[in-house]
């Protein structure tokens, strides 16, 4: 019974027991891995995983891909680094400070995109990334261009852990507040209503124009403070860290982890970025294998590896209580 409303309290802050089983793994890695390289491709593969998770949001929830989001994080990550670089302001407060600014322009970009759906949304979302990313280059007074700039690390030593801890912090944070505050409250059913019927979500008294500014505020500000850490992991900043391709890369990890189901993006990124890391002689292709994985996702199994996960409890189950029918049947 004790256990029961162990889990029970669980749930109800978003925490299933796969998701449970996972953060406690990636909790334990670091005691285990003494590599550090293998640390910082864990760590790159926490963004990624955040970043997707961020990303899902709107593309799993309203049906709109947001192909500038790298742009987005780029705001966070320049944000953050120029605060520190210019004026001295610690990377902590840099952080939000780049989460804040990167949501107020997806409050901008769901204001834009209030009257759009799918594709011509994610078009002009788009074009504002590219439109950011341009402005970084030719703002050399700013941002040195192309030249980019040196930021203060967040810790000043070679150890990866306290990064990694940083990390791990930062994405149990964004998935607890997607799952229990937003998508598992009635706003998560009106972005799911807004999403598949527009028309009928207003019908039903759902207002499009409210819930879409919302949804493109969080998300981006997800990708802001993502962006904010990496400018202080990675220690210095190009406007290339905004270009579509990393966008798209986003974007192909949320897919093969499940839209709408939030935590596959997560899973699919821990999987996803080491195994492209270990194809390095490849690299050149990356984009063509990121774009033949998607193709083979949709066409096979358009629900990722969410849905492949439900399948096969769902499966255990039915077994499980066939199982039982039988004994109980041999008893009787």
């Amino acid at each position: 019974m004790a256990n029961k409303n162990f889990m029970d309290r669980l749930n109800t802050f978003g925490f299933s027991p796969l998701a449970l089983v996972l953060f406690l793994l990636l909790g334990l890695a670091p005691l285990i891995i003494q590599d550090q390289y293998l640390i910082h491709l864990l760590i790159i593969s926490l963004m990624f995983g955040t970043l997707a998770m961020g990303f899902d949001l709107s593309a799993g929830f309203i049906n709109v891909a947001n192909f500038g989001y790298a742009a987005f994080m780029g705001v966070g990550a320049y944000t953050s680094g120029l605060l520190g670089f210019k004026l001295g302001v610690s990377p902590w407060l840099g952080m939000i400070a780049g989460g804040v600014l990167a949501g107020f322009l997806g409050f901008l970009t769901g204001l834009l995109t209030l009257r759009l759906k799918g594709m011509f949304a994610a078009i002009v979302a788009w074009f504002l990334g590219m439109t950011i990313m341009a402005l970084c280059l030719i703002w050399v007074d700013l941002t040195r261009g192309a030249l980019g700039i040196n930021v203060d690390l967040l810790f000043d030593t070679i150890d990866k852990r306290p990064f990694y801890y940083v990390m791990l912090g930062l994405c149990v944070i964004t998935y607890a507040v997607l799952t229990w505050m937003i998508t598992g409250s009635n706003m998560g059913l009106a972005f799911k209503s807004i999403g598949q019927d527009q028309e009928a979500a207003e019908t039903c008294g759902v207002n499009p124009t409210k819930y879409k500014v919302i949804n493109f505020t969080v998300s981006c500000a997800i990708a802001g403070v993502i962006g904010g850490f990496y400018a202080h992991f990675m220690s210095i900043l190009t406007p290339e860290m905004m270009h579509t391709k990393h966008a798209m890369e986003i974007l192909v990890i949320s897919y093969i982890g499940g839209r709408g189901s939030i935590w596959g993006g997560l899973l699919a990124a821990i999987i996803i970025i080491p195994f492209f890391e270990f194809l390095k002689p490849l690299m050149e292709f990356r984009l063509v294998i990121y774009g033949v994985l998607l193709i083979l996702v949709m066409i096979y199994y358009p629900g990722g590896l969410a849905h492949l996960y439900e399948q096969s409890l769902t499966y255990f189950r039915r077994k499980k209580n066939k199982n039982t029918c039988l004994v109980t049947t041999e008893k009787s």
